[in-house]
């Protein structure tokens, strides 16, 4: 099984397919998602955003690298670390932002907030609040593409956590089993909620845990978007084959601690700086002007249109109204199947 250390080679030697519009891209929403992180990040300090919040800084590839190499039918779901990939997938960030201030005009009309941003228009079926709960749900979700005899995947992201849950070695067993059309991503950032992989099992290579169920497994350097999109590019096209699932282990990190009221004070500033060197986002800008892909200017001119989209986003949270008391209950039912719920 390839290393992260050969994974990233490959990713260097076959840089050279992806095209100045897939680099602008991958920098383009990363920078989106950073940027709107950490004003959420700002926003929940002065208590504008409550409940729980996990950002998503640092993880940015992940969610980047992986959007460019699926199409756009394919289903999307991950746990409550959830605010990059609707970006990412061109949900507006004004609905995302409505969502976390709890407004009706919020993607989930105010009721899910920052742990449950939902989708449907770009298939993200969600960031779920249960650890390891969406697992099986993304196994589900490809039952019904096989079922429906259609070409479309599912990827499942989920935590380096969620691993330790008997949920995930049920679904990875079903899915290897029934040769469902899934990509099983572990976002391996290093500490789950603030516990280092190393203490919580011998098995500290992730990727392996895949091998159980003969399910194709490899690690992926996932600060890197290349070699993100070539390991999800590679894993879609073995689900559109019927050949089944894999398992991805991403090895990535949070900048952040594991929520707004963690200080992350279980790792050590070097450890932080080290994975700083090797920024997702400055990667690609290298590639962008070492290639005169695009200017200083041109990218300026980008974080300047991301800044003024972001900010605006707090203005249509700010400015939009709060659900009325009726709200609550909506959406409990469909309510063509149960008409008599509002009699």
């Amino acid at each position: 099984m390839a290393s992260v250390k050969e994974t990233s080679k490959a990713k260097i030697s076959a840089s050279s397919k992806f095209s100045k519009e897939t680099y602008l891209y991958w920098y383009e929403k990363m920078v989106l998602i950073r940027k709107f992180e950490e004003k959420t990040g700002q926003l929940y300090g002065q208590q504008k955003i409550k409940g729980f919040c996990h950002l998503y800084i640092g993880q940015e590839a992940c969610a980047a690298g992986a959007a460019s190499a699926l199409q756009k039918e394919d289903k999307w779901l991950t746990s409550y670390r959830d605010h990059g990939f609707p970006l990412a997938l061109g949900t507006s960030p004004n609905v995302i932002m409505a969502e976390m201030y709890g407004k009706i005009t919020g993607c989930s009309k105010g009721k899910g907030g920052s742990m449950h941003i939902f989708d449907k228009s770009v298939n993200f079926i969600g960031g779920h609040g249960i650890v390891g709960g969406q697992i099986p749900l993304g196994a589900g979700l490809a039952f019904a593409e096989k079922f429906n005899k259609t070409k479309n995947l599912c990827i499942c992201f989920m935590g380096d956590g969620a691993v330790r849950q008997g949920a995930f070695h049920e679904a990875l067993n079903m899915a290897m089993t029934w040769k469902l059309p899934v990509i099983f991503v572990i976002e391996n950032n290093g500490y789950a909620m603030g516990t280092s992989v190393k203490r919580t099992s011998n098995v500290t290579q992730l990727y392996t845990l895949g091998e159980a169920y003969d399910i194709p497994s490899e690690p992926v350097d996932a600060m890197s978007a290349e070699a993100v999109h070539l390991s999800v590019e590679k894993a879609a096209e073995r689900a559109r084959k019927g050949d089944g699932p894999t398992l991805l282990e991403f090895r990535t990190y949070r900048y952040k601690g594991h929520s707004m009221s963690d200080p992350a004070k279980y790792r050590t500033k070097e450890e932080l700086e080290e994975y700083k060197a090797k920024d997702p986002i400055e990667q690609v800008r290298e590639v962008l002007l070492s290639n005169k892909f695009a200017t200083e200017a041109d990218l300026e001119a980008i974080d300047k249109k991301i800044k003024e989209e972001v900010e605006a986003s707090v203005k249509f949270a700010e400015e939009s109204p709060y659900p009325t008391p009726d709200e609550a209950f909506k959406d409990v039912y469909m309510q063509e199947d149960y008409p008599y719920i509002n009699e």
